[in-house]
């Protein structure tokens, strides 16, 4: 499956609350992303929490781009990409 980088930006901040809502918002992402055979391994949020990394797998961009569209999340950027590992050399 590929894996792709995903750039959001937040205008206003990503506010996730610590608690069961926030919970429930990223369990709500995790299952829209389903119906598109798409999932989100993990995110890196900026300090200001204006920009997001997000890391994906999916079988597209446009399954990435229909799964944020489930969502209302934005997507300003997706690149595809391929680990490199510095240990691989060793």
């Amino acid at each position: 499956m590929p894996r792709f980088i995903i750039e959001r930006e937040f205008p206003t901040g990503l506010q996730i609350p610590c608690d069961r809502n926030g919970a429930s918002s990223c369990l709500g992402v995790v299952d829209a992303n389903a119906t598109e055979g798409v999932t989100w391994v993990h995110s890196y949020v900026s300090d200001d929490k204006k920009k997001t990394f997000c890391v994906y797998d999916g079988p597209s961009p446009e399954a990435i781009r229909r799964a944020a569209g489930l969502t209302s999340l934005p997507v300003n950027q997706i690149t595809e990409v391929r680990v490199l590992d510095p240990y691989f050399y060793f």
